[in-house]
């Protein structure tokens, strides 16, 4: 039977994850509200309008969310030219594509900005499909983006590996049934990840490639 593997982009194959704190963080600065950087890092992974409502509570001008929205996506459009892949990103969606892995990615960008990532990422060749928040009624922590790049793939749960850096990702993964495997590069702590829902943790990509072998994405 075919496999899955399933990426989120932002912050496990891309460092964007501080790119997106400081547009969202200036982006409510011009809104007049002050978030702390901490709390908006804990908070990325999540769909932007899920986002604001997490950050600003049930209680805030909700009439403000697509300014809010608009401002942090033109100000992080400006990175669209730039964006770093981690190290061995790439050849790791390879790697796995050629050991039989179906690669699909399950991610909050869509449109210009998955673009712009998929080019930094630059394995095209390796990615099968895309589930993008477009696709979708539910962002991350919900199973939808999971269940949805499943769909894409062919793949029934129990043969699939969800690879995320953030607790949102492991969340997801978990409720779609799939194993979830945790990357450290996008700043979130590992216990956190663990008690989330990761079988394994890797610090980034190249890590996770040399120890493939020895990890959930392992032959079988």
């Amino acid at each position: 039977m075919p496999r899955a593997a399933v990426f989120d982009v932002d912050g496990t194959l891309v460092d964007t994850n501080h790119l997106h704190v400081a547009a969202w963080w200036e982006a409510f600065r011009q809104a007049g509200h002050t978030v702390p950087m901490h709390a908006i890092h804990r908070a990325i992974g999540l769909g932007s309008y899920d986002l604001i409502a997490h950050l600003l509570g049930d209680e805030r001008d909700r009439g403000e969310d697509d300014t809010l929205a608009a401002g942090h996506k033109a100000l992080y459009g400006t990175y669209f030219g730039r964006l770093p892949a981690f190290k061995d990103a790439g050849p790791l969606l390879r790697a796995l594509a050629d050991k039989g892995w179906t690669v699909v990615l399950a991610t909050s960008a869509s449109g210009r900005e998955l673009e712009a990532l998929k080019r930094a990422i630059d394995a095209d060749d390796a990615i099968s499909a895309s589930a993008s928040v477009d696709d979708v009624q539910a962002g991350k922590p919900a199973p939808d983006p999971v269940e949805q790049a499943l769909e894409l793939a062919g793949v029934p749960a129990e043969r699939a590996v969800l690879v995320g850096d953030t607790v949102w990702d492991m969340r997801a993964g978990s409720q779609a049934g799939v194993t979830c495997v945790g990357v450290l590069c996008g700043g979130i702590p590992r216990g956190d990840l663990e008690n989330a829902g990761a079988a394994a943790i890797f610090n980034h990509p190249s890590h996770l490639l040399r120890s493939l072998d020895n990890s959930p994405l392992a032959d079988s």
